[in-house]
């Protein structure tokens, strides 16, 4: 088949219903096919609404494949990156390396959802000759974008096998989960718990509620502006002590609030008549996805109501399969999440410092995979072979 393979620097410029069948031929897995994410309303949210740009270290170079008549066959979410802000698989080192051995790390190619530490699919295309061709076509686009090297991250167990076939570098990290055992209810779920956790959790959802509180969970033609806004200056307040910088502008929650309602739930903390706290979280197929949280007050085990017992009440009550709870956060685990492998892969030009982050990745996968088997050990959930006096 004749095609052709180019960079297209907006998202916008490529038809929505182009991209939406694509993704819904690149993979039978329900959660792939919905995952929010990488949906053409979240992406070009991101670009039109300045948050993902050429000024922000984001500068859309999304790789194409079409036929001789322009008609979408394959396509791939990529960025040339001034920097590594916003990624959440940290590089920080591998770039001050580089740089004292002489060599320029930036601009380097991310393929990725920005600001988005998420499991999505990357290889959009109905079949695996495309998505090698848009694999093989990436060495040849760092050389002409002049770019170091290339960071496929957050990577779907299809396409990581897909990268590692062609040669790409594995790299491990790790994340929390939560996971649907066909509980009916919250409390069915706490039931699972050993007596002591089950007991802190519910002494934690019910103090988190005093002074007060309410909570209200938001999603579809509920959802209005005056939600976004107040979410919004949650955002703003917690990200601007994170960050300094917050990435996503006011822009970018009001243009997903037009155009993908039905994706975003909003659990929201309410005093009085003010909202005081919240946390955006994206549906996808099976998979609720916690994404931002933010708070004008603090109050005692609000943030882990609000974030995560919220969620997983949602989730059951709505029969996700899971609850993916963002990056970092060993606190995680008491509440009922476990620790899951994460994959990226890397694609590097020059052959001594690709041959130095191999050595490195492969230590560091030893180091992950000892952490997390001994992190599944601090679960709340109870032993069998272990009898409680209840």
């Amino acid at each position: 088949m004749n095609h052709i393979i180019r960079i297209e620097p907006h998202i916008s410029r490529i038809k929505a219903d182009d991209w939406t069948s694509l993704i819904a031929g690149s993979s039978a897995d329900v959660d792939h096919k919905q995952n929010p994410f990488i949906s053409h309303a979240f992406l070009s949210a991101l670009e039109k609404s300045g948050s993902a740009t050429e000024k922000s270290g984001w500068a859309g170079s999304h790789i194409i494949i079409e036929d001789s008549e322009h008609s979408l066959l394959a396509a791939c979410p990529a960025y040339l990156k001034s920097n590594s802000m916003g990624e959440y698989v940290f590089d920080h080192g591998w770039a001050d390396a580089y740089a004292r051995a002489g060599g320029e790390y930036y601009p380097k190619l991310q393929i990725s959802v920005p600001f988005t530490p998420a499991t999505a699919p990357k290889l959009l295309s109905r079949t695996k000759p495309l998505k090698h061709a848009i694999i093989s076509s990436i060495p040849s686009l760092c050389e002409r974008l002049g770019a170091s090297s290339a960071h496929v991250t957050f990577l779907t167990e299809e396409d990581r096998e897909t990268f590692f076939e062609a040669g790409f570098l594995e790299r491990n990290d790790k994340q929390y989960h939560w996971f649907n055992d066909e509980y009916k209810t919250f409390e069915d779920f706490l039931n699972a718990f050993s007596s002591r956790k089950r007991k802190l959790i519910r002494r934690e959802r019910r103090d988190s509620l005093l002074n007060d509180i309410k909570i209200e969970r938001i999603t579809g033609s509920d959802l209005k502006p005056e939600h976004m806004d107040a979410f919004y200056r949650f955002y703003l307040d917690t990200g601007s002590r994170k960050w300094g910088n917050p990435y996503l502008t006011r822009e970018f929650f009001f243009m997903i609030l037009e155009k993908m309602p039905d994706s975003i739930l909003l659990i929201m903390a309410k005093r009085g008549r003010e909202y005081i706290a919240g946390a955006i979280n994206f549906i996808g197929g099976n998979t609720l996805y916690g994404r931002n949280w933010g708070c004008l007050e603090n109050h005692p085990f609000l943030h882990f109501e609000v974030c995560y017992y919220q969620a997983i009440e949602f989730a059951i009550q709505n029969r996700l399969h899971r609850v993916e709870a963002g990056a970092q956060g060993e606190h995680k685990l008491a509440r009922g999440y476990r620790p899951v492998t994460t994959y990226s892969a890397h694609y590097i030009a020059d052959p001594q410092f690709r041959i130095a982050v191999s050595n490195y990745l492969e230590e560091e996968k030893k180091y992950i995979a000892e952490l997390q088997a001994n992190l599944s050990e601090l679960t709340p959930f109870r032993r069998i072979d272990v009898m409680e006096n209840e």
